[in-house]
């Protein structure tokens, strides 16, 4: 079976997010959209509105893997500098796009176009526009990077867009396994042994705590669904074997 994996990173730019005053709500949303349709996300950073920060970790991040999202700094404000630390990052030049303008101007009477305004019509010079279906101001692409604005609804918008230009690999088969009030410590050193022995698929225990008590469950994950079935098969002999032991006599 082939398999082929593309991989993606998210930047999100904003003090607002490291100061705690907006919580982040696009980092999970992307990463499942992705995963659903076959684009491992790699890497999530957090940064700055400082532009020499965003362009190191664009630089590094858009070197690593296929595609880097951006979310956020796209506004009319002066600390919106995502799309000028683009440019720079890439080395190109930023100008007011005509295109951007006039999806602006269906929205915007000309004297409402104001200086502020027309500073999210500037994008790289070069760069593809991104459909924004919920307000006029688009955002766009350059090279294997997606810029989008970081209000939840607006992304989400911009990301149904931007996936249709984009490259994807084969989408994981992910299954869920319940080990209810079994204690991790339990089933570690079992469960290391059958993550090596099925190095093909990637295995996680996650717990929870609920009602008062600690439940856990074991998560396989695979390209061929064949070796999860497998590694899946495994991790349930386990788990009986170790209820099994616990039974009364």
């Amino acid at each position: 079976m082939s398999e082929k994996i593309v991989t993606a990173a998210v930047l999100v730019i904003g003090d607002e997010i490291l100061s705690g005053r907006t919580k982040d709500r696009n980092i999970g949303y992307i990463a499942e959209y992705l995963a659903n349709i076959g684009v491992d996300l790699r890497e999530a950073r957090v940064v700055p509105d400082i532009e020499d920060e965003i362009v190191a970790a664009l630089n590094a991040l858009r070197a690593r893997y296929d595609y880097v999202f951006t979310t956020g700094g796209i506004g009319p404000t002066h600390d919106d500098i995502t799309a000028d630390a683009v440019a720079k990052a890439f080395g190109a030049a930023i100008d007011e796009d005509p295109r951007a303008l006039a999806l602006m101007r269906t929205r915007y009477k000309s004297d409402e176009l104001n200086a502020a305004r027309r500073r999210m019509a500037r994008m790289p010079v070069g760069a593809e526009l991104v459909d924004n279906p919920v307000s006029p101001p688009p955002g766009f692409r350059i090279g294997n990077v997606v810029v989008m604005a970081g209000v939840p609804a607006v992304m989400q918008a911009m990301l149904d867009t931007a996936v249709k230009t984009i490259e994807t690999g084969t989408k994981m088969t992910v299954q869920t396994i319940d080990a209810g009030a079994i204690p991790e410590g339990r089933y570690a050193e079992a469960l290391g042994a059958i993550a090596a022995a099925h190095g093909e698929t990637i295995i996680g225990s996650y717990p929870s705590y609920a009602d008062g008590s600690f439940r856990n469950q074991i998560v396989v994950r695979g390209r061929d669904p064949a070796k999860v079935a497998t590694t899946q098969a495994a991790v349930e002999a386990m788990l009986a074997e170790i209820r099994a032991a616990a039974k009364p006599v």
